[in-house]
C-alpha cells in the first residue's frame, strides 16, 4: 500500500488535482455510474440501481449541499448557525408552492385555482404572496430571494450589534423555532401541520416517472458541483481570506480598517441561498415539505454532519453529510427503536478518535503521499551571516547615536 502511495505517478496526480477537481471528478463519475446502471441494467441484475436508490442518493446530495452552506459560515467565518434548517425549508416551500400550482384540477376537490388545503379551509382566492407561484421563473427567484432576504435582515441586525458566539447560535435557534410555530398555523396559507404534498409534475414531467427521478438526481449533482466550485472560489479569494481572518481574530481585522460585519452579512446571505437551493431540490425528490423542516433539531443535525466530516474543509462537509445520512438510513432499518443511540455512538467515536473529522484522515493520507517539506536547519555559515548582520545593526545603531 505504501509503495503504491509513494509511486511517482500517484504523487504527480495528487499534485495536479486540487480538492475542487477531485470532488467534481468524483461527482461526475458517481453520477454517470448511477445513471448508466439505472438505465442500462434490468431489475435483478447485480449492477442495477433502483429508482428508490436514485431518489435516496438525490436526497443525500441535497444534504451535502446544505452541509456545504453551513461549513461556509461556520468553518471559514466562525459563525455557528443553528438555524440553517430555516433557509433550507424556505427554499423547499418556494418549490412546494410551484408544485402545488402544477396540480391544477387534479386535486381532491378539482379546483384549478386553489390548492386542496385552501378549498378545505374555505378560502375563496389565493393570498397575495402566492401570486406568480405557478411560474417557474418566479419560483427560482423565490428560492434565492426568500432565504437570502431573511439572512440579510437577520445578519444585518445581529452582526451590526456585534452579537457572536453562543448568543448568536441561540438567536438562530430562536429564529427557526419562530418560523416553525408560524408555519404550523393554517392562517399562514402554507398547509399548516400537513404542509404541501400530493405533487404531480415538475416542468411538465411526471414526478412518478423514473426518468424524472433520475433527472432530478443529475440536476442535484450538477448544483452541488456548482455550489462547491462557488464555495471553493470564495474561500480562496481575497474576500474569503478576510472572512477566515475574521474567524481567527475579528478584533484585529477591525483594527486594520476592515468592517467585519459587512463580510459576515455577505457570507451569511450566500450560505443561506445555497441552503435554499438544497431545499428546493429536496422537495420534489421526497414529495413533501412541512413545518417539521424548521425544527431546531434538524439544524443541529446539520452541524453534526460538518463536525464529523471536518469543519473548515469543504469536501469534509460533503463526506460528513453523506456518511451520517447513510448511517441514519441503515440504523433506522436495522434497529428502528435504538437508531439514535447508534448515531450518537458514531458521533462520539469520530469526535474522540478523529478530532479533525473524517477529513483529517484524508490529510494524513496526503501527507504520507507527499510529506511536507521539513524546515531547513541553519548551517554554520548561516549562523555566521546572522551574527555578522547583528553586529552590523549594532554598529549602525551606535553611529546613529
Amino acid at each position: 500500500m505504501n509503495t503504491l502511495l509513494n509511486s511517482p505517478s500517484v504523487k504527480n496526480i495528487t499534485k495536479k488535482m486540487s480538492s475542487l477537481h477531485f470532488v467534481i471528478a468524483i461527482l461526475f463519475v458517481s453520477t454517470l455510474y448511477v445513471s448508466v446502471c439505472n438505465l442500462m441494467f434490468a431489475e435483478g441484475s447485480l449492477l442495477h440501481v433502483s429508482d428508490y436508490t436514485v431518489s435516496l442518493l438525490g436526497k443525500y446530495l441535497c444534504y451535502a449541499l446544505l452541509a456545504l452552506a453551513v461549513d461556509l459560515v461556520w468553518g471559514y467565518c466562525g459563525i455557528l448557525s443553528l438555524g440553517h434548517g430555516a433557509f433550507f425549508a424556505l427554499g423547499g416551500y418556494a418549490m412546494g408552492m410551484y408544485l402545488m400550482r402544477q396540480i391544477g384540477d387534479r386535486g381532491v376537490y378539482g379546483n384549478p385555482e386553489l390548492p386542496d388545503f385552501m378549498v378545505f379551509l374555505n378560502w375563496t382566492e389565493l393570498p397575495w404572496y402566492w401570486a406568480g407561484s405557478d411560474n417557474a421563473l418566479v419560483m427560482i427567484l423565490l428560492v434565492f430571494a426568500g432565504p437570502g432576504l431573511l439572512a440579510f435582515i437577520f445578519g444585518t441586525l445581529a452582526f451590526r450589534s456585534r452579537v457572536s458566539g453562543v448568543y448568536l447560535s441561540i438567536m438562530t435557534q430562536a429564529m427557526t423555532y419562530a418560523l416553525l410555530l408560524s408555519f404550523f398555523r393554517n392562517e399562514m396559507g402554507f398547509g399548516g401541520n400537513n404542509g404541501l404534498t400530493d405533487f404531480k409534475e415538475i416542468f411538465g414531467f411526471s414526478l412518478q416517472s423514473p426518468n424524472t427521478k433520475l433527472a432530478l438526481f443529475v440536476a442535484t449533482a450538477v448544483m452541488l458541483a456548482i455550489g462547491y466550485a462557488l464555495s471553493h472560489f470564495i474561500v480562496n479569494s481575497k474576500m474569503g481570506r478576510v472572512v477566515t481572518a475574521i474567524r481567527d481574530s475579528e478584533d484585529r481585522v477591525r483594527f486594520v480598517g476592515y468592517k467585519p460585519q459587512h463580510y459576515k452579512v455577505w457570507i451569511f446571505v450566500v450560505s443561506a441561498m445555497l441552503a435554499g437551493v438544497a431545499g428546493a431540490l429536496y422537495v420534489p425528490q421526497v414529495g413533501i415539505i412541512n413545518p417539521g423542516e424548521f425544527s431546531p433539531l434538524n439544524s443541529i443535525e446539520i452541524v453534526i454532519w460538518v463536525a464529523i466530516g471536518g469543519r473548515g474543509t469543504l469536501y469534509g462537509a460533503l463526506v460528513g453529510a453523506i456518511v451520517v445520512s447513510y448511517a441514519k438510513t441503515r440504523f433506522t432499518a436495522i434497529m428502528p427503536e435504538a437508531w439514535l443511540f447508534g448515531l450518537g455512538g458514531l458521533f462520539v467515536l469520530v469526535t474522540l478518535l478523529l478530532p479533525k473529522g473524517l477529513a483529517g484522515l484524508v490529510t494524513n493520507l496526503m501527507d504520507k503521499i507527499d510529506p511536507p517539506a521539513t524546515e531547513k536547519k541553519p548551517s554554520s555559515s548561516d549562523k555566521n551571516d546572522f551574527n555578522k548582520s547583528k553586529s552590523d545593526d549594532a554598529t549602525l545603531a551606535v553611529e546613529n547615536k
